[in-house]
């Protein structure tokens, strides 16, 4: 991973999740800080890439709202980009603060980006350490984000950088203050870019001395991810989009793999999402774009 590179897909997840707050109702996850941490140069930049690009991802809604800046960039943003890092966000920090109500300490996000729980949730700094885990160009490059806008770092807040898709390091979390007792683990976006061992051995890794009750969320894709085309032909277009970012996708899973991998490593499932799941769970009744990605599963699993 390139230090452009880095900054330019945490800038994309940046842009929809500034976008979705700002302009779409009702909210299915609201990171209302998510504008601060990009420049209104950068947003205007993404915007007018995803315009220019409407042919590439539908050559009918390039013809259909030919003229429509703003809503071909909505269709844009609402179909292919927003849906999935919105609900998995939204579902993962219910979960999680589910865990914090039950006395949970240690929250650890592997591949964190942007994300912005800690500002959001001050309340919890006496209560809640959190460990961000990132390749180390991504992590500098918010950490130079954080200071422009003015964030202040609360002391619950745990930089560790360290590229845990080659390699997973216990002690660099533990350098950083992390201990021995019940741990919740984001990964979310993250398992489509690994192959099935690579996360095989992560998960393994993750799970291997933490307490029982510690658990994780993340997102996946089924088996159907290289021949399902989906809305608009949207699974289609984000394979296409990885493969030509130089992130191609790698994994999809059936159930019963997944389910036998986390039982190699001591976990059972908790709850399971489908896309029929997720889409009646955040986007029924709506008037717009956004719907659940077809092939993408949500997961909660917890240590016996």
């Amino acid at each position: 991973m390139k230090k452009d590179e880095s900054s330019l897909t945490s800038l994309i997840s940046t842009f929809s999740r500034a976008y979705h707050s700002q302009f779409d109702t009702p909210k299915i996850f609201d990171d209302y800080l998510a504008k601060e941490l990009i420049s209104q140069q950068e947003f205007n930049n993404i915007k007018e890439n995803m315009i220019q690009g409407i042919h590439f991802f539908n050559r009918d809604i390039a013809q259909e709202l030919k003229g429509n800046a703003e809503e071909i960039l909505k269709w844009i943003t609402q179909v292919q980009l927003s849906p999935t890092p919105l609900a998995r966000a939204a579902y993962c920090e219910k979960v999680l603060l589910n865990e914090i109500g039950l006395g949970l300490e240690q929250y650890v996000i592997l591949g964190a980006g942007l994300d912005t729980f800690c500002f959001r949730h001050p309340e919890l700094q006496p209560r809640l350490e959190i460990f961000e885990i990132d390749h180390p160009s991504t992590q500098q490059f918010k950490k130079a984000r954080l200071n422009q806008a003015k964030f202040e770092i609360s002391s619950n807040l745990h930089f560790v950088p360290m590229d845990f898709t080659q390699t997973f390091s216990y002690q660099s979390l533990i350098d950083e203050g992390f201990d021995n007792k019940k741990t919740f683990f984001s990964l979310l976006g993250v398992s489509y870019y690994l192959t099935k061992e690579e996360i095989s051995s992560l998960i393994n890794h993750l799970f291997a001395e933490i307490p029982a009750g510690s658990s994780i969320v993340f997102d996946y894709a089924d088996e159907n991810l290289f021949k399902e085309k989906g809305f608009s032909n949207r699974v289609e277009n984000m394979i296409k989009m990885a493969e030509a970012s130089g992130e191609p996708m790698k994994s999809c899973f059936s159930y019963k793999e997944l389910e036998h991998m986390l039982e190699k490593s001591g976990l059972f499932i908790y709850e399971h999402l489908s896309p029929s799941q997720i889409h009646e769970l955040y986007f029924s009744n709506r008037g717009d774009y956004l719907s659940s990605f077809e092939t993408t599963y949500f997961l909660h699993a917890v240590k016996r």
